[in-house]
Formats: C-alpha cells, structure tokens, sequence
C-alpha cells in the first residue's frame, strides 16, 4: 500500500458497515483466532457474561446494538476511502469489563484500549495518529483525563494490541502504576474543555 494520506473518524451508525467491513476483511488475516472479537471484550461485564463462550455472531450483534446506540466509540483511520486501522477509545463508564477495578470519578475519564492496524498498513504511524485523535475527541466529549493500559511483555503484533509503552510516552503520558500482571497504567491530563459534546 503507497503512502496515501491518512484520514481519522469517529465511529458512528453510519459508519457502521466500514467497520464491520474492516474487521471480516484484513484486519484479522494474520491472526484469525482473534477475528470473533469485534472489539466487544472491555464493554462487556466479566462477572455476568461468559466471554469465552461467546460466538463471533452474537459479538457481531452486539457491536452492531452498542454502534447504533451510540454506546460503543472508537475511531476509523481511512486510506483512500478505505478502513486501515481501528482505536477502541471510550469513556470509563461505558467498558464494563473494568468496573472492578474502581477509580476515582471515571465519568471524567476516557479509556483507549485495543488498536488493530491492516498488515499492509503498518508501519506508516497509524497507530500514533489514531491515538493522538482519541486524545481530542475524548477530550471535545468534556473528558478530563485519559488512561490506557500497555503490556511491555508483548510479543508481536498481535499481544501488542494495546499499544506499545513507546509510543504513550511519546505522546505525553506518564506511568501510573503497574498490575500484578507486569502490564501498566499509563495516563494524561487532557486539560479542560468547556464545550463538551453530546454522546
């Protein structure tokens, strides 16, 4: 793929088919086994859903639910008309998955988990401008803060999904704290905004 300019949009109902498109297309040919996500995983509640059970369609129907809700977010990198990459980015109180783990006021902060870049797209800072435009729109949304969660341990493309620690620093995040797990929490302020918009 040539170095065609990169454009950045959030998810939305009518951007709905493009994402569906991007995840049953390239998004997953070099690691299929992950393919039945839909980037459901954090926006589901663990105590109450077996995820390990879940099918691929009943990921699928759910997404399509959270999208046509607005309750699911997230931002489409665009290569000539194309979808090339994908950031989970929401607010806290919509990713259910981390409501055992409490913070203070996390209606004020947004969450960036998973990035998913096409193979044949990688390498051109996709992911870096996909999480410098989460930064924004979390924060035109009124969000004070934002948080993400890297795993330094990861091998490959696929277990970096998170994001590499690299690049969070390099965007002006700072570490937080680090889990039992070896994975860490990093953060940014991301300064006041006094016209949030409405989700």
């Amino acid at each position: 793929m040539n170095r065609a300019a990169i454009e950045i949009h959030p998810l939305s109902p009518d951007r709905s088919a493009d994402f569906m498109s991007f995840f049953e297309g390239e998004a997953f040919s070099d690691n299929p086994k992950w393919s039945s996500c839909y980037c459901q995983c954090f926006y589901e509640d663990h105590s109450k859903v077996n995820w390990h059970s879940r099918t691929a369609a009943e990921n699928r129907d759910c997404a399509s639910r959270r999208i046509a809700n607005s309750q699911m977010q997230g931002l489409l990198a665009y290569s000539e008309g194309h979808v090339v990459g994908w950031c989970n980015s929401a607010p806290r109180r919509l990713l259910h998955a981390l409501d055992a783990e409490p913070v203070a006021e996390p209606d004020r902060i947004g969450t960036i988990l998973c990035f998913l870049v096409a193979p044949s797209a990688r390498g051109r800072g996709i992911a870096a401008a996909l999480l410098n435009a989460a930064c924004e729109y979390l924060k035109l949304q009124g969000l004070q803060s934002v948080e993400a969660n890297p795993r330094p341990s990861a091998k490959g493309n696929a277990e970096n999904h998170f994001g590499p620690l690299s690049m969070y620093l390099a965007a002006g995040f700072t570490m937080r704290r680090i889990d039992s797990d070896g994975s860490i929490w990093v953060g940014k302020d991301l300064g006041h905004n006094s016209q949030p918009t409405e989700q």
